[in-house]
């Protein structure tokens, strides 16, 4: 398909390679590749059994309490500016314990980002040169992720996943609280308990759309 074939040029994960098709065609290029390029590798912030409070704590300040993969686009800000203004390395590693982040892991997240922005310009794609809205981002983000969709059930705080599958949002999310009716997942891990990391409320048109096919009515 021309998808297909489109995907065959990106030399990444097809599901991240899916959402940046997407973000190009819903205008949320920019914030897209950052999150995706995000995804692509380790989370840079940490959560320490023994500190687990308190690096929530020091972290509320990047939560969003509809979705976990804003919280990637305020981490971005929130480092962005700390480099224009940290005079040195020391400052910027300092500041990072402060708030349980990876130094480390922050500079493979930029310089990804910046490998794969490059890559996204030499097929001719453009970021968008206004900001996204909520819809516009979650919509290409569902795009590459239908997988890992859920509806929360009536009688307890599990979701019903794709193919009949049940989990439960990870005790770290921002929707913990909330528990909005559909959310979207970036990935499903198992510790025993099948739980969904970095989630988002969604709502169920928007997977239709995007994959009507495998939907049943």
């Amino acid at each position: 398909t021309p998808l297909g074939r489109q995907l065959a040029k990106l030399p990444i994960d097809p599901k991240v390679g899916r959402m940046l098709l997407a973000g190009e065609q819903h205008h949320c290029l920019q914030e897209v590749l950052t999150i995706a390029s995000a995804m692509s590798l380790q989370d840079p912030r940490e959560r320490p059994f023994e500190a687990r409070e308190a690096a929530d704590r020091a972290q509320q300040r990047f939560a969003d309490e509809k979705s976990d993969f804003v919280s990637y686009l305020r981490l971005w800000d929130f480092f962005d500016e700390a480099l224009k203004h940290k005079k040195s390395n020391r400052q910027l590693q300092q500041l990072c314990r402060e708030h349980f982040l990876s130094h480390l892991r922050l500079r493979e997240w930029r310089e990804l980002h910046g490998q794969l922005a490059a890559m996204l310009s030499e097929i001719g794609f453009k970021e968008n040169a206004s900001p996204a809205t909520y819809e516009q981002i979650h919509k290409a983000l569902l795009a590459g992720l239908v997988s890992h969709i859920g509806m929360k059930q009536t009688d307890s705080d599990e979701y019903m996943g794709a193919r009949g599958g049940k989990f439960s949002l990870f005790p770290g999310s921002g929707l913990r609280k909330s528990k909005p009716k559909w959310v979207m997942a970036a990935e499903l891990t198992d510790t025993g308990k099948l739980y969904a990391r970095c989630v988002a409320k969604i709502e169920p048109e928007w997977a239709e759309a995007v994959a009507g096919h495998l939907c049943k009515s």
